[in-house]
């Protein structure tokens, strides 16, 4: 078992269908009332493969890769075109998207994370799939450049500054990041004239823990 550093092709992905699943478990009381407790403290993603395909061309690349990749042996990433960025879709992406980290004076390492918040709650998501060349941070307001104050894991999603930021100073970043998945099937089976009549096949694929 390993993770493919390779990202599913992007334009098959555009047209996908999927988003995050989360698991409750509830139970139902004698009076009515319920008692409902999740055992995933993160969501998990799922999306089909399949929804994207619009050419026999396309078919052919989707196999490719799925027989690359091992079947459900690999992992590899995917780019959700709903959610990839650390800011709203109509907007770039900026060093002060995200806050990911208060300085210490010591530390010098960072997880990139997606904050998602309504009603006074939040969720934090680690990324840890970030696509080479979109992270931006900043320090306190000012903006680093990669390469001169810090480098970034693109396997992890760990930021490393060469210099530790100052104690009580606000660490933010913003980057576009990809989701860790493998497919979640054993086989695709494909009909040449089913699929010229506009019947897709499914292929689905689900997150992995990094």
């Amino acid at each position: 078992m390993a993770f493919h550093e390779i990202r599913f092709p992007a334009n098959l992905s555009f047209g996908s269908v999927g988003g995050p699943e989360r698991r409750t478990e509830i139970v139902t009381l004698s009076n009515g009332y319920e008692e409902r407790n999740s055992p995933w403290a993160q969501s998990r993603h799922s999306y089909d493969a399949g929804v994207g395909l619009r050419s026999l061309d396309d078919v052919e690349r989707l196999i490719a890769f799925f027989e690359a990749r091992g079947g459900r042996l690999h992992g590899f990433r995917w780019k959700d075109w709903a959610d990839y960025k650390s800011c709203p879709a109509s907007r770039t992406v900026a060093y002060d998207d995200q806050i990911i980290g208060t300085g210490d004076g010591v530390r010098t390492e960072f997880a990139l994370a997606k904050t998602y918040a309504s009603g006074g709650h939040s969720y934090v998501r680690a990324i840890t799939k970030p696509v080479e060349g979109t992270v931006l941070t900043g320090i306190q307001g000012h903006a680093r450049a990669e390469a001169v104050h810090f480098e970034v894991d693109l396997t992890t999603g760990i930021v490393r500054f060469y210099d530790p930021p100052a104690e009580g100073a606000l660490i933010t970043a913003g980057f576009e990041f990809d989701v860790p998945v493998r497919f979640d099937t054993e086989g695709i089976q494909v009909s040449v004239q089913s699929f010229r009549a506009g019947d897709l096949p499914q292929v689905p694929v689900v997150e992995v823990r990094i």
